[in-house]
């Protein structure tokens, strides 16, 4: 009788595999990281074969961490990097490019184009999105018409499209021996292709970014009793089991912090920091500078939506302060650093290395520290690293009230960056509402492995994974208003700095 659940989560910085017990627990893991790779300023590409390898790595190193078989695991769930875009050939599993990276800013004269008619809102109604350098449909389009030969494929049925979700499913279900070509709904929202209201590929905006039907993928389920494919007796797993499970990262942690009442809202603190806030069956369109999108969809039940705050750099902003800078060596020494002092010795720091995603969507700005003195020394840097990270967190929070209307209690978090102590305490703070970490703070990998394990009656329904979750640490704020009142007044001063640095 299988006693697991395993969990792909295939993220910007590395991929891992993760095996769940039926309290949700991690029993296996092992991660990898990848390359990234800068062909140009505001250019950033994967390759998707190292991505491929490394799954399959992390997959038989999990099972070895679990001491389990193919014969121990139920079913598998997939959970990936958003927006990020491949395109390869179905008869050799070769892509044709590297893959897009979601912070990629080479589509933003395409972008632009489009938004000639109609507005950068020119698709929201149908999609829930801006017209932004952020979404697939604009990679694909750049593809085609840069890579050569590609769109003639493309017209033939040869070349064909996924978010990394798809690459992975299609690669563990057969690859070019009949892998399912395949995605959910919640990463079909993140394309600008998709109709929020019917989760069906929208043909005036295939027309609009003269993209081929033939190239996407079939929108499925979230959770799917019907099965997408099975891995392979001869791949990584060494055995036949149901793939069934499949979200974008973001959603994901919402599935794995049980966010499944309308209200229910949790951040992200990974790459980037993302919030979620469940908004239910009804689609709320957003007047805030907000992503309308889907939220999850379980088998035959309705589609469940919800309001996104997407903030580009947060957790890359420490990783560039260590590859670029060399200020630290390793991730969790910015804590140790920010700590030598006592504040941010008045800079700011407003990483809009890739524009500036919500609530602005300014895609002509560029990253600027601000407020600099010779009194400003490293830890004043590590400082105003984190604290940009909770800035850039209360304007999404702000934005996201004020479109619900619905004040916020409390906010879980979840993500690489919980685990700071400094951030979380001042995040808190620039709130003023408590912070709440689970014991599990590796929510996406949980939440992927729960839409699978739900596919397949591993877990009955949504009541028994709420039962699995459980507080680790909460951080109430500050009785002192300082951070939530003149240093928020002054990173709104700094974000001003950023705009129309980007000119034509």
């Amino acid at each position: 009788m299988p006693k697991f659940i395993a969990s792909i989560d295939q993220g910007t910085t590395s991929t891992r595999c993760m095996i769940f017990n039926h309290a949700g627990e991690p029993v296996g893991m092992h991660q990898l990281e990848h390359e990234q790779i800068y062909p140009r300023p505001g250019w950033v590409e994967h390759d998707a074969l190292e991505i491929w390898a490394r799954t399959q790595d992390v997959i038989r190193g999990a099972l070895k961490a679990a001491n389990a078989t193919a014969a121990d695991i139920a079913a598998v769930g997939i959970t990936n990097q958003r927006e990020t875009t491949v395109v390869w050939n179905r008869r050799t599993g070769k892509p044709y490019h590297n893959a897009i990276v979601w912070q990629d800013t080479r589509t933003d004269k395409i972008c632009a184009e489009l938004a000639q008619s109609g507005g950068q809102d020119r698709f929201r109604a149908q999609t829930g999105l801006p017209l932004a350098t952020y979404f697939s449909g604009p990679k694909i389009k750049w593809l085609l018409d840069n890579v050569p030969g590609l769109r003639e494929d493309a017209e033939k049925g040869d070349a064909i499209f996924g978010n990394m979700d798809t690459w992975i499913i299609w690669n563990l279900t057969g690859g070019a021996d009949g892998g399912a070509h395949v995605t959910d709904v919640t990463n079909a929202s993140r394309t600008l292709l998709m109709n929020l209201d019917g989760t069906r590929w929208n043909d005036d905006l295939l027309a609009a970014l003269d993209i081929p039907r033939a190239m996407l993928p079939e929108i499925r389920p979230s959770s799917d009793p019907a099965i997408y494919g099975y891995t392979q007796i001869d791949g990584a797993f060494g055995g036949k089991i149901p793939v069934c499970g499949d979200l974008g990262d973001q959603q994901a942690a919402t599935v794995g912090q049980t966010c499944f009442s309308p209200g229910e809202a949790k951040n992200t603190y990974g790459t980037g920091c993302f919030m979620i806030l469940n908004t239910g069956t009804e689609i709320v369109p957003s007047k805030s500078g907000l992503l309308t999108t889907v939220g999850y969809k379980f088998g035959a039940e309705k589609t469940v939506y919800a309001l996104e705050g997407s903030i580009a750099i947060t957790g890359a902003l420490v990783q560039w302060l260590r590859d670029n800078l060399k200020m630290i060596d390793s991730a969790p020494q910015v804590e140790e650093l920010a700590k030598t002092v006592e504040d941010n010795g008045g800079i700011y720091f407003v990483p809009a290395f890739s524009g500036l995603f919500a609530p602005y969507w300014r895609s002509d700005a560029r990253g600027v520290i601000v407020g600099l003195t010779r009194y400003v020394n490293r830890g004043h840097f590590a400082r105003a690293v984190l604290e940009a990270t909770a800035f850039q967190t209360r304007e999404v929070l702000d934005a996201m009230e004020a479109d619900s209307g619905v004040k916020l209690k409390a906010l879980k978090v979840d993500g690489g960056m919980v685990h700071n102590e400094l951030l979380m305490q001042f995040q808190a703070d620039v709130l003023g509402v408590p912070v709440i970490r689970p014991k599990v703070a590796e929510t996406t990998a949980l939440g992927a492995a729960y839409a699978a394990g739900l596919a397949v009656g591993f877990w009955q329904n949504t009541d028994e994974m709420r039962q699995n979750w459980g507080m680790d640490k909460t951080w109430q704020p500050s009785a002192d208003d300082t951070a939530r009142t003149k240093l928020y007044r002054q990173w709104k001063k700094a974000v001003t700095r950023t705009f129309d640095w980007v000119e034509g």
